[in-house]
């Protein structure tokens, strides 16, 4: 088998930014210890290695899918899918971290969530196993879903109310 070297460079930079992106942007300070947390939240240290290893199979998924399309509109088709799925998993960190919106990334996160579902539902059209090396991801999008409600509920509200400005 050779390797097809554009989509190997193009998938292995898709998870090398996301991941080095999150890194950066993911601040654990003062701000983030003093928020209310559920009790089965994983330790702080487990989400690196996690994200590596999804972010690594998805990758991988991104470059046995589009290295099996058929016709330059199924390739599109893939690439499509993979840029909106950066642009939102990147927006993640800042909303949460950043801009200290856990509700506004709670929100960001359900569209997260729907682009790594339509990786799981679309990209088997073009080889079955890219598909299924998706489901780390949306298994661990749909912990981080209902993580984040979590933490919108013992901690709201955020943001000023115009009564306290």
């Amino acid at each position: 088998m050779e390797i097809e070297w554009t989509p190997a460079i193009v998938a292995a930079l898709w998870a090398i930014v996301l991941g080095g992106a999150g890194g950066v942007l993911t601040e654990i300070g003062q701000w983030y210890r003093d928020l209310n947390k559920p009790s089965w939240q994983p330790p702080d240290w487990l989400f690196g290695p996690a994200w590596t290893v999804i972010l690594g199979l998805s990758a991988w998924s991104f470059y046995r899918a589009w290295t099996s399309t058929a016709t330059p509109g199924d390739e599109f088709v893939v690439i499509a899918l993979f840029a909106v799925n950066f642009v939102l998993h990147l927006a993640w960190s800042p909303l949460f971290f950043k801009i200290k919106r856990p509700d506004f990334a709670l929100v960001e996160n359900v569209f997260l969530w729907l682009s790594v579902l339509s990786l799981c539902l679309v990209l088997p059209r073009f080889d079955t196993l890219a598909g299924w090396l998706n489901a780390p991801y949306i298994a661990w999008v749909s912990f981080a879903l209902l993580l984040n409600w979590k933490i919108v509920q013992l901690n709201k509200p955020f943001g000023k109310r115009p009564a306290e400005a």
